[in-house]
């Protein structure tokens, strides 16, 4: 007896969709982290300002309202914009991917760019001292030093941003893209058996999660390699 009723593939590719869409919002999101943190950790006052504002913003809004703002957002502007160009055009709709993509990325953004700031303070002033002693300076002494210290120290914080992100996809079900808890929903509503589609996609999200913990814990021991320790 099938207990999916048939439903096993399409839970499958929604399950795909829900490791790509995270994948790539994860992509872009570090770098709005990269450069929120640089902002914040910056020399001139309007670049700690903006900083400021974009963490905050995105810290004190709901996940589910950032996206929704993103996906009509977008797609009013789009439509505005197509119309300038064609006077008679019509509705020009957001990719929901896109529009997901982009609303999770400044989502996981914002908090990681209060994790990465905090990793750069984090680092000794002594290595970076011993550092500039032996001429690495400027970008050299970024890359070389100060990135790969502030990795160290962000990276559980970062592990428990990707976890979070990871089922923060649930949400983009709204703007109808079929992923995960989406096809979970449409399975639900031709079968009526809630109980038995929504805990496949509780188990798959659990299953998720547990891979990807499993791995942030080899990428932490492997990140304290040489560390010494007391």
């Amino acid at each position: 007896m099938d207990i999916l009723q048939g439903w096993g593939e399409a839970i499958a590719r929604g399950a795909a969709v829900t490791v790509a869409v995270a994948l790539m919002a994860l992509a872009l999101g570090l770098v709005w982290g990269v450069l929120g943190a640089l902002a914040r950790l910056s020399s001139s006052r309007i670049l700690r300002r903006l900083g400021t504002i974009y963490t905050t913003v995105i810290r004190g809004t709901p996940e589910l309202l950032i996206i929704l703002i993103v996906y009509f957002g977008g797609t009013v502007a789009l439509t505005a914009l197509a119309r300038k160009i064609v006077p008679d055009a019509g509705y020009v709709e957001v990719p929901s991917i896109a529009a997901g993509v982009f609303a999770l990325s400044l989502i996981f953004g914002g908090y990681a760019a209060e994790t990465i700031r905090g990793a750069f303070q984090a680092i000794p002033r002594g290595q970076i001292e011993a550092a500039e002693a032996f001429g690495l300076t400027g970008w050299v002494g970024f890359v070389h030093i100060r990135f790969p210290l502030m990795w160290r120290y962000a990276l559980p914080a970062l592990g428990n941003n990707w976890i979070s992100l990871v089922k923060d996809t649930s949400l983009i079900s709204v703007v109808g893209l079929e992923e995960l808890m989406r096809v979970s929903a449409m399975a639900t509503s031709v079968t009526r058996e809630p109980f038995i589609f929504y805990l496949v996609a509780a188990l798959v999200y659990l299953a998720l999660t547990f891979v990807n913990t499993t791995l942030l814990g080899w990428m932490e021991a492997r990140s304290q390699r040489g560390e010494r320790r007391g």
